[in-house]
Parts: structure tokens; sequence; C-alpha cells
């Protein structure tokens, strides 16, 4: 799938600048928080346990992790959120696909449509692109034991359960259902191999191609979207050439 395993997470600023990560722990804390009061042990709350990956993954200190999900075990009261998802359509027909937790739903939904709005998009009905996208288990392999090559690598994948596999620049990445993720991850850390990162993440089916100013344009409205305080996940169906993503970046 052209562009996904590297772009339509829209984490694709992974390393994100230092001025935003306040906003984004702030975001994850929210996530834990919500999570854990439904139940507090990672083990037996699976969205509690990808919550906390999400928060590693973007570096949020084990203390910090840990002081949400104890906040949410001891009954601390605080606003009352509520997970809604918004579904829509931006520059170049590429459709996006938002989850917050919010404590207004109100004020979230017209700032959603404001933004895609403003930006050329347009905001859709429930289902209109939820269809386009799927929840998979990634798994991304940092290193191959010495003696492994790929070929045999790929083959002990596909044994312990991934459905497919993608090479890019070299690396290789896993696929993955939801339910099998923890079992390919552990098989393969079990013949020496380095993971360099495994979650679950909401992956489009099939992507649109966006060039030129739609493509500025989009991601634009992506980044804005992504920086709304009661946004917690935005993925859309893209693919850009790298040189769109270096001009926005750079300026």
């Amino acid at each position: 799938m052209a562009g996904h395993s590297k772009w339509a997470n829209i984490k694709y600023r992974k390393g994100a600048q230092d001025r935003k990560r306040s906003n984004l722990f702030s975001k994850l804390t929210r996530e834990l928080i919500v999570c854990a009061r439904q139940d507090p042990n990672p083990d037996t709350n699976p969205t509690l346990a990808a919550a906390i990956e999400r928060a590693r993954d973007a570096n949020m200190p084990k203390e910090n992790i840990e002081r949400a999900i104890k906040k949410a075990a001891g009954g601390v009261e605080g606003a009352q959120y509520h997970e809604v998802v918004y579904e829509g359509y931006g520059p170049g027909g590429v459709a996006i696909y938002l989850r917050a937790l919010t404590d207004n739903r109100n004020r979230t939904a017209a700032a959603v449509r404001h933004l895609l709005e403003s930006h050329g998009g347009s905001l859709g009905g429930e289902g209109s692109v939820a269809w386009q996208f799927e929840r998979r288990g990634v798994i991304e392999v940092a290193e191959l034991p010495e003696g492994m090559d790929k070929e045999a690598l790929v083959l002990l994948g596909a044994e312990a359960g991934a459905e497919d596999f993608a090479e890019e620049d070299k690396n290789l990445t896993f696929y993955t259902a939801p339910g099998q993720l923890a079992k390919v991850r552990d098989a393969l850390q079990a013949a020496g191999v380095n993971i360099a990162r495994a979650r679950i993440a909401l992956l489009p089916k099939a992507t649109v191609r966006v060039e030129g100013r739609d493509a500025e344009k989009l991601l634009k409205l992506l980044d804005e979207l992504d920086d709304q305080e009661d946004v917690q996940e935005v993925v859309a169906n893209f693919d850009i050439p790298d040189d769109v993503f270096t001009r926005v970046e750079g300026g």
C-alpha cells in the first residue's frame, strides 16, 4: 500500500517539535485516564495496554504514565470525557477519520467542521469513510539476528501468524490481525529479532494520490486537526510525494 507505512497514520511528525510535546503528553494523559477508569490493569484491559504503548512510543516518562493510571484507579474526579468519532474528506478527496475524547461534543464538532471546511474539506456522516480503514497490528523490525536473512525472517513471521509484510528502505514491517500482534512479536523476539516498534494502528485499505497545492493544503489541515486538544487520533488515506513533505515541514 503506497505511502501507508510511512505517512498514513499522521504521526509522520513522530519526532514532534519540543514546543508541541506538552500538548501531546496532555492528550496521552487524558486517554490513559479514560482507559484506566474502565480497568487499571493493562493485562486485562487491551485498550489501556494500547494507550500505554502509544505513550511509550511518544517518549512519555514512565512516571507520567504510572501517575495517570493511579489517578484513574483512585477514582479522582475530573471532567467526564466521551469518545467521539468524526469522518470527512480533505483536499483531493482524501478520506479522514478522527477519534476524539471530549467533555463537550458541540465544541469539538464545531472545531473539526470549521477546520475541514476552511481547508477545502467537509465533514461526513457516520460510516462515510470508516469502511476505508482497518485496525491492524504493525511490527517494525529494527535489526535481524546475525546469520538470518530477509527470506528467513519473512518465513518466521508468516509461521507466527503475520498476514503481510512490506519493505521500505531495507526495513521490514509485518502486519497482523490485531489479536495476533503479541503472538507474532513474541515469536520474532524469541528468535533474536530486534523489534523497533509494535502497535495496533488504523491503516487505510487503499490510498489516494494527492499532489501539488492540494497536497500542501491537506498536510496543513491534518497538522491543525492533530493539534486540536480533543483530537486523539487522525488518519487519512493519502499518498503524497516526499518533496511535498519537505516543503511543508520546511516552511
